[in-house]
């Protein structure tokens, strides 16, 4: 299989915290990876790394053909090819739902209005949200806004998506709603990097478990590592339910 996302012995300190310690991974092209681990652990800065949210001490990281680790990378082109959702939904509050989304295809991609507008209406379809283009963030529930903070994502039409914790803020109900989204998209074939505390649904639905402690890859398989881990920090880790 097309390996789309690799890192190889990646490190990152912010001054005397070295929070990754020789990280290396590979994602094939249509797989979806879920990491896990405690807070500290590295994972949310493994994932903005990806992104080159973070710049990374060194080691190297390829993602769908950019050198990530490059100082001349081409950041406009990579952050087509990926997307990323956070936490916070970080919708623009005086903008409408529909506003929110064709902003980042017109002013990066420069396809018309009437393109765009077709792509927000497509992409909105995708997360359950057709109805609300006109409706604005205030409008909506966290979930709701969290559907349409991944639609945004989707109109950039990336080859990988990265999500951050992005069912962390929602209460279970809302929490299901998002997590839906995720499934359908991995269903279609998305390449997916999720940092989730979501057990249950990493287990199912990720290709790929990536368990990281203490800035280092720990523990790696698919759903039956959470049911028979191997080592005893997974072991404890999983007991103490996050």
């Amino acid at each position: 299989m097309t390996t789309v996302v690799e890192l190889k012995n990646v490190h990152k300190s912010f001054g005397s915290n070295q929070v990754l310690k020789g990280v290396s991974f590979a994602i094939p092209k249509g797989h979806v990876t879920a990491i896990i681990g405690r807070s500290g652990s590295g994972k949310s800065t493994a994932l903005r790394c990806l992104d080159r949210l973070e710049i990374v001490d060194s080691g190297e990281i390829h993602v769908c053909g950019h050198l990530v680790h490059d100082a001349g990378v081409d950041l406009r082109k990579l952050r087509v090819d990926v997307g990323i959702v956070f936490q916070s939904y970080n919708l623009f509050p005086h903008l409408t739902v529909e506003q929110n989304i064709t902003l980042a295809p017109c002013a990066v991609k420069k396809i018309s209005k009437a393109d765009a507008v077709a792509l927000a209406r497509r992409t909105l379809t995708q997360v359950g949200l057709a109805d609300k283009a006109q409706s604005y963030p205030e409008q909506l529930s966290g979930g709701q806004q969290q559907r349409v903070a991944i639609a945004r994502s989707l109109a950039m039409e990336p080859k990988v998506m990265l999500f951050d914790e992005v069912t962390s803020a929602l209460d279970p109900q809302l929490t299901s709603e998002v997590l839906k989204v995720i499934e359908s998209l991995a269903a279609d074939g998305m390449t997916m990097v999720l940092v989730t505390h979501e057990m249950e649904f990493a287990s199912r639905v990720a290709d790929t478990i990536i368990f990281m402690h203490e800035g280092r890859v720990w523990e790696t398989g698919d759903g039956n590592m959470l049911r028979n881990p191997q080592t005893q920090e997974l072991k404890d880790f999983l007991s103490h339910g996050l």
